[in-house]
């Protein structure tokens, strides 16, 4: 079931793969991905976009925490392999996907292989030949963006497996410290 804001974002046991535990609300603001399998191309291009913006989000006061339907040495192996400045969490058994209402769907799955070639050759170039004979579920990734008391200020279900909330709403959230409210401008003040 999707999460709608302004409802509490679950409260979940989680670790990640540095043995941390990550608490969600407490004060500091957060994107929290929920992503497909650490091997999935389209995962690989969405975090290399994260480590790329990271300081400047985290420079705004957002945290950035990233979940994979995976185990920890594949996290390791796909995504922790390059130094992320962001916290990573194995979750094998999809309990946070399951939590927050991750979807599933192999036609959304092979509908982002067409329409997102160009980003899915980048993303098998970012695993390389490391990724084997692999081959990712239907999984459908997720965004969060969940305020300091730990209330989901907005959601973002993909469309398809490389369908992410644009770093734009993202950099908009952690700028003004509030929710970004779709469809509406804030008056200046």
């Amino acid at each position: 079931m999707r999460l709608q804001p302004p409802q509490a974002a679950p409260r979940l046991p989680l670790t990640d793969i540095d043995g941390r535990p990550v608490v969600v609300g407490e004060g500091r603001r957060m994107l929290l991905s929920v992503f497909r399998e650490a091997s999935c191309p389209f995962c690989n291009v969405r975090v290399y976009a994260l480590t790329h913006d990271h300081d400047d989000l985290r420079a705004l006061g957002l945290d950035v925490v990233v979940i994979f339907h995976s185990d920890e040495q594949d996290v390791r192996r796909f995504i922790a392999r390059q130094p992320r400045p962001f916290r990573m969490v194995a979750d094998p058994l999809g309990r946070a996907h399951e939590a927050f209402g991750a979807e599933r769907s192999s036609l959304r799955k092979l509908r982002a292989m067409f329409t997102r070639f160009p980003a899915m050759l980048r993303g098998l170039r970012l695993i390389g030949a490391t990724a084997g004979g692999r081959r990712p579920g239907d999984l459908i990734p997720a965004d969060f963006l969940i305020d300091g008391d730990g209330r989901v200020a907005e959601t973002w279900y993909g469309r398809d497996a490389g369908d992410h909330i644009p770093l734009a709403r993202v950099r908009a959230f952690a700028a003004a410290g509030r929710p970004v409210v779709p469809g509406r401008l804030r008056a200046a003040g």
